[in-house]
């Protein structure tokens, strides 16, 4: 009698598990056992109904999530350890001569839930030569501005031997990415996906999953940084501070070597008749792209984490770095095997000694053959973003309160008496303290101490909105990314095709004439955009989020070189909003290890 209780129980328990975690409410899987397709907790969304998400409460692809989010009482947890790993073969065949690893593989594990999840990620520096901290981009981190990841400005540095927990609510959905932003680290390959499930804009039947599109380098990070801001570059006479070629891209982590000497394509599958949500990801150090997949087009329904009205019949699609673009691909075409094509522009905006990087998608029943139809060469986009998108949920700033007279320049800049290359804002390279970040300053009540290197910048107080001119004097065009926002992008100067003059094709902005023509009324919006080069960018971001937010530029030798700013946001609100204590131990540690016992010193920006 007993054992058949305890059979009927078990049996009973079992059951009740399954049906909580289709629910999405049993407790995640353990490390590493956590499938890449997490169960949505819903009850409406379908493949013929996705801008549905729940009925009771609604949520769905109206929903202002700045305003309401689920609440879902689950935490998902996961667990990196970053490693240093010399000599090591990637995805491609290749030898990278120092990478640094998320739990040992490139790119590092996808970070998966659902809209109001609660995402906890520790992580653990078993390096023995850096600090580290990582970067959610394109997370909000609302009212969690300590968990936002920038040593020197929201935290100390993770030293080695130690770990952090970094924990917040998904809020948002969509499409993100994580990488490290201490100094030009990502390069090395701390970087991977991060997919919260959510409403769509459009439907679908399958989602394939994130596509991180990267470039890679054979090089170690600090060598090719060090290359980058030394005006005697050896490699481009009379042009200082030239980027490396990147030796490949990527696709997920693989590709063929440019010599076709080693590695494989890498392939998604497609089931004819059916439509596939793909999760595009730039999570290059310098390399921006056109997309084409060979007889087909892409239904584009959002930019980075803004669902948008969708956007139907998108042959090429232009990605800049840390940009993200939610696409559906309908299988409509006879079954065979078609290349994903990644072109690069005519402007200065990177390359790769691969100059036809690409990957297969075959549908279900076709042969294992590559391609013969290799498709044709897209219209030059000239590192220029499309502006044309239209946001679901509409946010409009108030024209008459732009002025250019918040505006920020930047233009490279060399200092010949330490021989080394800058990206100044308003004439200021940033340069942080690792050991005394922004949020030190704001918990004992010295904001008034910060350096002025720190480039911190005053906004309105209170939820109003703040507008921004940026100015670029430079041949090369920046990808501009704000931490804890989403830009409205009001305009920018045309896109100039290479090569530039700048005796003749310096823009600047003419209130008279860009004025007219900025869009004020739910203007496309995203957390990076494109700045032109010899041009300008108008953009407004409403200052809803307390904290010290970069914003930068992300090509990670700019940004390396001190192309940033920082916007100190609601500064009596910081302290009752986020606990700055978390701050202690964790700088108690960086200062024990740095710089008495690392073999490294600061030499650019920090972050």
């Amino acid at each position: 009698m007993m054992n058949t209780f305890l059979a009927t129980a078990m049996l009973w328990f079992c059951s009740l598990f399954l049906l909580l975690a289709n629910l999405g409410l049993a407790s995640p899987a353990p490390q590493g056992l956590v499938p890449h397709e997490v169960q949505k907790r819903q009850t409406c969304n379908t493949a013929t109904n996705r801008e549905c998400w729940t009925t009771s409460p609604a949520f769905n692809i109206n929903t202002d999530w700045e305003a309401s989010w689920p609440s879902t009482g689950v935490t998902r947890s996961y667990t990196f350890t970053i490693t240093e790993n010399n000599n090591w073969v990637g995805g491609d065949g290749g030898t990278k001569v120092r990478a640094m690893l998320i739990n040992g593989q490139f790119p590092g594990p996808t970070i998966t839930g659902n809209w109001g999840d609660r995402i906890n990620v520790t992580v653990i520096n078993s390096m023995t030569t850096n600090g580290t901290a990582l970067h959610f981009h394109g997370i909000h981190q609302k009212n969690s501005n300590v968990r936002d990841g920038a040593p020197g400005i929201t935290e100390c540095p993770i030293r080695p031997g130690t770990s952090k927990t970094y924990s917040f609510i998904a809020n948002q959905y969509g499409t993100a990415w994580y990488h490290s932003h201490f100094s030009s680290q990502y390069a090395n390959g701390v970087i991977g996906p991060i997919h919260i499930n959510g409403p769509a804009s459009a439907n679908y039947d399958t989602d394939l999953g994130p596509l991180v599109i990267s470039d890679w380098y054979y090089g170690a990070a600090d060598q090719l940084a060090a290359r980058v801001k030394s005006p005697l570059n050896p490699y481009i006479p009379g042009f200082p501070g030239s980027p490396p070629q990147s030796d490949n891209i990527l696709f997920n982590g693989q590709n063929r070597r440019a010599n076709g000497a080693s590695g494989s394509y890498r392939k998604m599958t497609l089931t004819a008749g059916r439509k596939h949500l793909l999760r595009i990801i730039n999570g290059s150090v310098q390399v921006s792209f056109t997309l084409t997949l060979v007889g087909h087009s892409f239904t584009v329904i959002s930019t980075d984490m803004v669902p948008i009205t969708p956007k139907t019949g998108v042959t090429s699609l232009y990605v800049g770095i840390g940009q993200r673009y939610d696409v559906i691909i309908d299988a409509n075409q006879p079954v065979g095997n078609y290349w994903l094509n990644t072109t690069f522009s005519s402007g200065p905006c990177g390359g790769s000694a691969n100059t036809r990087p690409a990957m297969i998608f075959q549908y279900s029943g076709a042969p294992n053959s590559n391609p013969t139809n290799p498709g044709s060469v897209p219209a030059d986009s000239r590192c220029a973003d499309l502006l044309s998108y239209s946001p679901i949920v509409s946010k409009s700033a108030p024209s008459a309160s732009f002025s250019s007279s918040n505006t920020l320049n930047t233009n490279i800049q060399i200092n010949n008496g330490i021989a080394r290359v800058f990206w100044p804002v308003n004439n200021s390279p940033m340069q942080v303290n690792w050991g005394n970040p922004t949020l030190e300053y704001v918990k004992n009540g010295n904001t008034g101490s910060i350096p002025s290197s720190y480039n911190v910048l005053s906004v309105p107080n209170g939820n109003v909105w703040a507008f921004w001119l940026i100015q670029n004097n430079s041949s090369i065009p920046h990808p501009v990314h704000l931490h804890g926002h989403d830009i409205l992008i009001l305009g920018a100067s045309p896109a100039l095709a290479a090569p530039v003059n700048p005796s003749n094709r310096l823009r600047t902005y003419n209130p008279s004439v860009d004025g007219p023509t900025l869009k004020t009324t739910n203007p496309t919006r995203r957390d990076t955009t494109m700045l032109p080069a010899w041009g300008w960018l108008a953009v407004a971001y409403r200052t809803n989020n307390p904290g010290a937010w970069l914003m930068h530029c992300h090509i990670a030798w700019h940004a390396s070189q001190g192309f940033s700013v920082q916007f100190l946001e609601q500064l009596s609100s910081i302290p009752t909003t986020m606990n700055l204590n978390e701050l202690t131990a964790q700088c108690n540690n960086w200062d024990a290890w740095y710089p008495s016992s690392a073999p490294f010193l600061q030499d650019d920006s920090g972050i």
